[in-house]
């Protein structure tokens, strides 16, 4: 089933998320490499961020085409969801409503983000049982994404994010704890 295949991906890559920053000091957290870029703790919260705006839209999404008797089954026949047209650029900026805070507390940083995880698969249970290609919604830089390419987008963005966590951990003058 396509959609326990996006589960699988979204999983794999928090999976690596969270082992990378488990065990982390708070000033491990809280440091930056440079005064532009964001330290760990900051891009631990910016994807809890994100993924919370992801299941509000599935929603807001699911909600409307209900209202409107739009809401459709997912096809039997609907063997691969819609890859993204375009992959997410890995130096872009983030939208002002996803900007992270800086210096929460790591432990909390961890537990909100699994917390939010397991309200996602909420989402993805619901995903399972519609038709993704009938919930559209535009995204500020790909342009239209249907629901099942927003939650593609929300593990590529994972992907993207853990490779930086990597080169903040690498990078000069990262504290040892």
């Amino acid at each position: 089933m396509p959609v326990e295949t996006l589960w699988s991906e979204l999983q794999a890559v928090r999976a690596e998320v969270l082992r990378e920053a488990e065990g982390f000091s708070q000033r491990q957290a809280d440091w930056k490499p440079g005064e532009k870029d964001w330290s760990v703790g900051e891009i631990l919260d910016h994807l809890t961020i994100a993924e919370i705006a992801t299941g509000k839209l599935t929603t807001k999404l699911t909600r409307e085409a209900e209202a409107t008797g739009a809401l459709a089954p997912f096809p039997a026949d609907l063997t691969a969801l819609k890859p993204l047209a375009a992959e997410p650029a890995a130096n872009a900026d983030a939208p002002q409503v996803v900007w992270p805070g800086h210096g929460k507390p790591i432990g909390e940083l961890l537990t909100t983000m699994r917390a939010t995880r397991e309200r996602s698969r909420q989402s993805i249970e619901k995903l399972a049982t519609l038709d993704p290609r009938k919930l559209v919604f535009k995204h500020f830089r790909l342009g239209d994404l249907d629901l099942a390419q927003w939650w593609q987008l929300q593990a590529r963005h994972d992907g993207i994010h853990l490779a930086q966590i990597r080169d903040v951990k690498r990078a000069p003058g990262f504290p040892k704890a």
